[in-house]
């Protein structure tokens, strides 16, 4: 049986997580749920060649906890549009929703190793997805990035002058490009959000889930993927 739906109709303990869940029969009981979305959230993922998949799984499984119950919308998408990624150990990923940032609220930037030989490093001396994702930038729009995807907003000049963090082999690089590094495990600049290496991305995706939807629903996700956050979330006021 799928993970996720064994888990959502299976008996999960919530006593104490303040759900605010009401069970009016047993039934009801063993079948929690998250409260109502204040609004629909469309999220695009950013892939490219040699991108980590850690990066990008986590924050799409994060997200995928409340997809469809929170009217959330989930896409891959790439900067040279519909098209086959390999990702950073060989996998192949079918990229089927077309470039279109303006039909976006969040753009997710996973990142892709360290150094000129990176998926990360390819992309910034091609320069198409830097290119792509500076144009992309418009009021509404939160561009948010996983380990070193923040590298490739620094090569977009989206961080320039700002907090932001990375993992902690690029947090020299970034700043060399004019970041404003942060030692946090999330830095909220409001419609810029980055977090640290790799698994940060699951600390990531909770975040947003708690910034758009609330504590109960980041909690709620937290129980299912049985994960509990990591580090401090850093706002900036």
């Amino acid at each position: 049986m799928d993970r996720r739906n064994l888990l959502r109709t299976g008996t999960v303990a919530t006593t104490g997580l303040g759900l605010g869940l009401i069970a009016t029969s047993p039934a009801a009981s063993a079948s929690p749920q998250p409260p109502r979305p204040p609004k629909r959230l469309r999220v695009h993922t950013v892939l490219f060649d040699g991108v980590e998949e850690q990066d990008f799984a986590g924050p799409v499984e994060v997200l995928g906890i409340i997809t469809g119950r929170h009217g959330l919308e989930q896409s891959f998408v790439t900067a040279d549009g519909p098209r086959t990624v390999t990702t950073a150990h060989g996998m192949k990923i079918a990229v089927q929703t077309p470039w279109s940032p303006r039909s976006a609220d969040v753009l997710v930037v996973p990142g892709g190793g360290v150094g000129s030989e990176s998926g990360v490093g390819g992309e910034i001396r091609r320069g198409v997805l830097p290119r792509a994702l500076a144009s992309a930038q418009r009021p509404g729009l939160i561009t948010t990035a996983v380990c070193t995807g923040t590298l490739l907003l620094a090569a977009a000049k989206i961080t320039t002058g700002r907090p932001c963090t990375t993992h902690h082999a690029a947090k020299k690089d970034l700043e060399a490009q004019g970041g404003k590094v942060v030692d946090a495990r999330v830095v909220d600049d409001g419609d810029l959000v980055t977090s640290g290496g790799v698994t940060s991305g699951l600390d990531l995706g909770l975040w947003l889930i708690e910034r758009f939807y609330g504590p109960e629903s980041a909690l709620f996700a937290e129980k299912v993927l049985e994960y509990e956050r990591r580090g401090t979330v850093w706002r900036s006021r």
